[in-house]
């Protein structure tokens, strides 16, 4: 694990958005890995050791996000806090929320389920994910949610809901529907939009709630990045006020 900078250092403590005792939660950056991988760069997973106790203890990542995907990330401060929500997340019982731009236009119907099962598929050392027959010796449930919350003819703007936790699993279900999430390269995400390439995979983990260790619920909201903004701006599509995670 290497050893972060001064400015890394800043640059984490600024991306807090959410601290308690327990648990802490960011605002991860697009671009930003959330561990390991092959990019030599810091990971978020590197950048905990800002908030590394004096006995060196620091906190543990409680789940991932595609270093693309921005948005609401945990981590645990404490191993029962770690262990806590791990449990939480096996007994889907933390509920996530995400944005995500689509093209072309609003899914039909606007608003549904998409269940369709998935596998991966490895080769050589690259995977990736597949829709498939529930009978299919690989076959893993998988269940998203989805609402459009503003459209047109050329893009739109929807609430993504995941049910269960697969790799890419909002990526394959948007493009096994015909609307694949803009940028998404992988998976047939649309490249240039409004006149304007689209500057990455357009998908953001807007919120979380998530059971406390403590008692009760918490939830925690990240704002639309920039570039979503901005390419939300040039679409002409406005986003609503939004809800918690549900």
């Amino acid at each position: 694990m290497r050893a972060i900078t001064a400015e890394e250092a800043a640059f984490i403590r600024g991306r807090v958005i959410y601290e308690d005792e327990a648990l802490i939660a960011f605002d991860k950056p697009a671009g930003l890995s959330s561990q390991g991988g092959r990019i030599k760069a810091a990971t978020l997973d590197d950048l905990l050791a800002a908030f590394a106790r004096s006995n060196g203890k620091r906190p543990h990542l409680a789940h991932r996000l595609d270093r693309d995907t921005s948005g609401v990330i945990l981590a645990a401060k404490t191993k029962p806090a770690a262990a806590f929500v791990g449990k939480a997340l096996m007994g889907r019982r933390v509920r996530k929320a995400y944005l995500a731009v689509v093209a072309p236009g609003a899914p039909s119907p606007r608003e549904g389920r998409i269940e369709t099962p998935l596998r991966r598929v490895e080769i050589g050392r690259e995977a990736h994910m597949e829709v498939c027959a529930a009978d299919h010796p690989d076959a893993a449930s998988a269940v998203t949610g989805y609402r459009t919350l503003a459209a047109n003819e050329e893009a739109a703007l929807v609430e993504l809901r995941p049910r269960t936790g697969r790799m890419h699993q909002l990526r394959v279900h948007m493009a096994s529907v015909g609307r694949p999430i803009a940028g998404d390269v992988r998976y047939g995400g649309a490249l240039v939009l409004a006149g304007a390439a689209v500057p990455r995979l357009m998908l953001h983990a807007r919120a979380l709630t998530f059971p406390h260790p403590g008692g009760g619920e918490r939830a925690v909201e990240a704002p639309i990045p920039d570039d979503m903004a901005e390419l939300l701006a040039r679409l002409g599509l406005q986003a609503p006020a939004l809800a918690a995670a549900g």
